[in-house]
């Protein structure tokens, strides 16, 4: 075999190699940077604290009050909803603006602000997290401004280290035939495909019946038996989630405490878990914003 043909052959497996690193493995997450713009809003408003997601005054809470609405786009990750996502946001005025950015959780849309959306407005920070992009002493110059900063902005894995995925009981009635729930504290970087709840019927066996995504972080199901306060359990109920991984990657996630039977609206469950996965973006690499 001559001089040529070897460095040929060894130029291929090099490209090779390249391709299958490429498309072959998990991409990091940060190769997805979008430029667009933000602008804020004070947190007492209601404008990213309640409506596309479901959390209500709740939002205002997360994350020590760094919060955001944005695009409904962010929103969703290939059809799956991600309210409660994190975000992280540099500001690109380097008179204003100090350099290492921001964390925001997703709380809302603001797919319904026109007038913002017309100047290529992605996020709508909470007055907090706004200010926080400030550098050293300008802070009152940058919400000054009263209108936007150009930013770079990328998803980011959720921390809840003491917390762990829990649900708050949103509506019900005394025939235990309708149950919406908000989801809360997902960590990660991972999304809901479906939600179940279980349960023992009369003869021990396991029931699961699926709930429907309303909207958000939003679920419901109206086919809670009646009677279900009578099965051997007290009608206690867990839950089984399908978390979406990204690169059509789905894994079953099921709860270790249970939610009981004398459920009270308004009232938070911990599920006994955390979401810590990180999304695989393999097939969405090359993004750009």
């Amino acid at each position: 075999m001559n001089k040529l043909k070897m460095e040929f052959i060894f130029v291929l497996f090099i490209f090779l190699l390249a391709s299958s690193s490429v498309n072959g493995a998990p991409c990091n997450r940060r190769l997805c940077v979008h430029k667009s713009k933000a602008a804020y809003f004070p947190l007492s408003k209601p404008l990213i604290t309640s409506g596309a997601c479901g959390y209500g005054s709740m939002a205002k809470g997360f994350n020590k009050g760094y919060i955001a609405s944005g695009i409904s786009s962010l929103l969703e990750e290939k059809g799956v909803n991600v309210c409660g996502s994190c975000i992280h946001v540099t500001c690109k005025n380097e008179t204003l603006c100090r350099g290492r950015g921001t964390n925001v959780v997703l709380t809302d849309s603001i797919h319904r602000q026109t007038r913002l959306r017309n100047v290529g407005t992605d996020l709508i920070l909470s007055d907090r997290a706004f200010i926080s992009m400030a550098a050293k002493g300008k802070a009152r110059e940058l919400l000054a401004l009263r209108s936007y900063v150009e930013v770079e902005y990328e998803r980011i894995p959720c921390e809840y280290k003491n917390q762990n995925v829990s649900i708050r009981v949103d509506e019900s009635n005394n025939k235990r035939d309708r149950f919406v729930l908000t989801l809360l504290y997902q960590g990660g970087q991972t999304g809901i495909f479906s939600i179940s709840v279980m349960y023992a019927d009369t003869n021990s066996s396991s029931v699961e019946l699926g709930m429907t995504h309303k909207y958000g972080a939003v679920w419901e199901i109206r086919r809670i038996l009646e009677g279900i306060r009578r099965v051997p359990t007290g009608g206690r109920l867990s839950f089984k989630l399908l978390v979406y991984k990204g690169h059509d990657l789905h894994a079953y996630q099921s709860s270790s405490r249970h939610v009981p039977a004398n459920w009270k609206i308004g009232e938070i469950y911990d599920l006994g878990f955390q979401l810590n996965g990180i999304i695989d973006v393999r097939s969405g690499c090359n993004c750009t914003g």
